[in-house]
């Protein structure tokens, strides 16, 4: 029997995370740890709040005898908590260190002297940076281009520092672009969803080039438990499985499925670093059973629609959904940001 601390759990991926691990019989109690900064939000975790298992902490990973308290009372712990806006990264770098890094070490002490079972960090492709051609494995070197994926990368680093020199059963896992329902609009989908659904033009960036390789959320949370239930400590596992499309190709179809145009697209400055291609191997999880599963069309159309049917949940964010950029910071409405 299981009980499991997920830090970030009120965001985008982490609430679809709990959410899934709440029906498992072997799972007797979630605590969800949450700063509800502006990507988290209760709301995100809906009905799971129904759940006899679920317990909500409002809480920052920073604060070590908060961290303590909850740590002591679970077995394993799946650490989503990060700032992952690229665009924000550029101009408040000094918060992504903070929390990607201090965060991930306060958790890390913790587990370090209280003892778990298992240490999930949840990180990203971003780290092992832009490749032309080819794909990186697990042991691909890092090289990070931006502010967020630096810390992403650091943070990676001084888990698995914790593996070899204190024994944390600590395990990475590396995801290519999410989406999905519930994602904050100042992502590349949710964004040029609601613009359209409102009848406003979207920009891209540059020439919309730039290559990602989309993943469902729920696939990437399937990969996350599978890592959580049989991941070796010490090791890293890519998760991917998704679809590459260039952010013009990604365009087209949001287009068709909103009902909009080419009419509806602009071309704006590309951002700066904003790594051509992203490419990652997901072998080594694929040996410990795991597929994706949601096909591409159904999963955008299934998020589109979720867009369509719950204007209450995004519209007041996108008053102004760069809030905390400054003036001349904004980026054009094509940021491509990743999803954690």
């Amino acid at each position: 029997m299981q009980t499991v601390l997920v830090t970030g759990g009120a965001g985008f991926i982490g609430s679809h995370f709990v959410k899934r691990l709440l029906p498992r019989e072997d799972i007797v109690q979630v605590t969800v740890l949450d700063a509800l900064t502006y990507a988290g939000s209760v709301e995100n975790l809906g009905e799971a709040f129904l759940d006899p298992k679920l317990d909500f902490v409002e809480g920052n990973i920073l604060d070590t005898d908060l961290v303590d308290s909850l740590i002591k009372r679970h077995s394993a712990v799946v650490h989503f908590a990060a700032e992952s806006h690229v665009d924000r990264s550029f101009y408040e770098a000094g918060n992504f260190l903070t929390t990607n890094v201090l965060g991930t070490r306060t958790l890390l002490d913790s587990a370090t002297r209280l003892g778990v079972d298992k240490f999930v960090h949840v990180s990203t492709d971003e780290v092992y940076g832009p490749l032309l051609t080819g794909a990186a494995d697990e042991k691909a070197p890092l090289r990070p281009s931006v502010p967020y994926a630096a810390s992403k990368a650091a943070s990676d680093l001084v888990a698995l520092s914790y593996h070899q020199t204190y024994g944390v059963p600590v395990c990475i896992t590396r995801s290519s672009n999410n989406y999905g329902p519930c994602q904050h609009p100042e992502k590349i989908i949710p964004l040029f969803v609601t613009r359209l659904l409102k009848g406003e033009p979207v920009t891209l960036h540059g020439h919309g080039e730039h290559v990602r390789n989309w993943l469902h959320v729920e696939d990437n949370c399937a990969g996350i438990e599978l890592v959580l239930r049989d991941g070796a400590p010490g090791e890293v596992y890519n998760i991917g499985g998704g679809t590459d499309f260039t952010s013009k190709e990604l365009t087209g179809h949001l287009l068709r499925l909103c009902g909009a145009d080419w009419g509806s697209v602009a071309y704006g400055p590309d951002r700066p670093s904003n790594d051509l291609r992203y490419s990652m191997t997901w072998a080594k999880i694929a040996d410990l059973g795991y597929r994706p599963e949601r096909d591409l069309e159904e999963g955008l159309t299934e998020t589109i629609d979720w867009y369509r049917r719950n204007p209450d949940r995004w519209a007041p964010l996108m008053r102004n959904p760069h809030a905390a950029l400054p003036a001349v910071a904004l980026a054009p409405a094509g940021e491509e940001a990743h999803a954690h």
